[in-house]
């Protein structure tokens, strides 16, 4: 057992910081004040140093590197901002990964290169309004008629809505109830029959569009079929490593909050010494330190223990469900420490902390995480639905 990065991945991890921190500071402040997504412009800046589809196979325009590397990168985007990081994200650890997975090799070779050149953002489409923890009760529809699947239904929560290339769309493909009767199709942006509803105005995420889909019979071929009918199980496997991409946007909010308010304590005076010289501050400190390397540990474990690259939903969920909780509870000591400095929208802090929140409600909530950890502690799983 090594926890130590090899020279490549620090090496990795070093470029990825260097850039973060040199360039993508000035575009985080305008992705939050405008509410827009990652320029194309800067997507094909991201492609050309790599770091796009970091964990893609070489054949599909992607570095072919592990999981690991995608997070370490993923994490010194993030600690800039969520937004400038989301592209990395969606191409490493998002819906790229269950087209790689288990799409059809032309599909794959149609898109993913596309992802890789920073010439096209996929987004996922899960949640419905009477299906976000409660997945598998999805009513969105595809029918099979010929050669084609014909789409009909709605769906809620679509990070990337109305601004993504294309949309893999979690649904029902047969009449089979529950989870078997689930599986996932990519729908391209401009399909007849496609349309979105309002951006929605969130408490944080700024810079990540999100909006409700509507498919009003969107007829797509059969080749766009990613998995059939049956292929939920697929799915879940492959979303745990999205969980692990979650965790490291979560672990970012907290990492950087601690670097900024470990400088700040040092450099702030009040009673005519440094805020550090206070132990109630030292305590806090090494509370929120402990906080961000655990939570760093586990996201790294679930990593590094992925077998065909997919972590277990037992590391995934661990990993995810402590950043998620622990990104909530240093942004806020931060804050607090730095009282009305970090209440300030002139300051990072107050976004990382609402973003906090939203990674734990985002790609399953916490709550669900913790319903996950306890069915692979005991080895089956819980309904959640009473008994009819």
């Amino acid at each position: 057992m090594n926890f130590q990065l090899t020279a490549e991945q620090r090496s990795l991890q070093e470029a990825a910081r260097r850039f973060a921190n040199e360039q993508l500071s000035d575009l985080a402040k305008e992705l939050e004040t405008e509410n827009k997504p990652v320029p194309e412009e800067w997507l094909r800046r991201y492609a050309e140093l790599g770091f796009l589809g970091i964990n893609v196979d070489t054949q599909y325009g992607g570095l072919g590197l592990g999981a690991l590397e995608a997070l370490l990168v993923i994490e010194e985007f993030a600690k800039i901002s969520g937004a400038v990081a989301f592209p990395v994200f969606e191409s490493c650890t998002g819906p790229v990964k269950a087209i790689e997975k288990f799409g059809s090799e032309s599909l794959k070779q149609r898109l993913i290169p596309q992802v890789c050149r920073g010439e096209l953002i996929i987004a996922i489409s899960m949640s419905e309004a009477e299906a976000g923890s409660a997945v598998t009760d999805l009513r969105t529809r595809g029918r099979i008629e010929g050669d084609q699947v014909v789409l009909n239904g709605a769906k809620r929560w679509c990070s990337g809505g109305g601004h993504a290339g294309g949309y893999l769309v979690y649904c029902r493909l047969s009449d089979v109830p529950g989870a078997k009767g689930i599986g996932a199709i990519y729908v391209d942006l401009g399909t007849p029959g496609l349309t979105f509803g309002a951006q929605e105005r969130l408490m944080g995420f700024r810079g990540v569009p999100s909006s409700d889909i509507y498919f009003d019979d969107v007829k797509i071929p059969l080749d766009q079929v990613v998995l059939p009918a049956g292929g939920f199980a697929k799915l879940m496997a492959a979303f745990d490593l999205e969980r692990c991409g979650n965790a490291t946007m979560s672990l970012a909010q907290a990492a950087a909050a601690l670097e900024d308010i470990t400088a700040y304590v040092q450099e702030r005076h009040q009673f005519g010494r440094p805020l550090v010289e206070f132990q109630a501050v030292q305590l806090r400190l090494a509370e929120m330190k402990m906080k961000v390397e655990a939570a760093r540990l586990l996201i790294h474990r679930a990593a590094c223990n992925a077998e065909g690259d997919h972590p277990s939903i037992l590391d995934s969920s661990l990993a995810k469900c402590f950043a998620n909780e622990i990104a909530r509870e240093v942004t806020g000591s931060a804050i607090q420490l730095m009282g009305g400095y970090g209440y300030s929208k002139e300051n990072a802090m107050e976004r990382r902390f609402r973003d906090a929140w939203g990674w734990g409600i985002a790609g399953g909530a916490i709550d669900i995480q913790k319903v996950n950890i306890a069915s692979a502690m005991v080895g089956r799983r819980f309904d959640q639905r009473p008994p009819q």
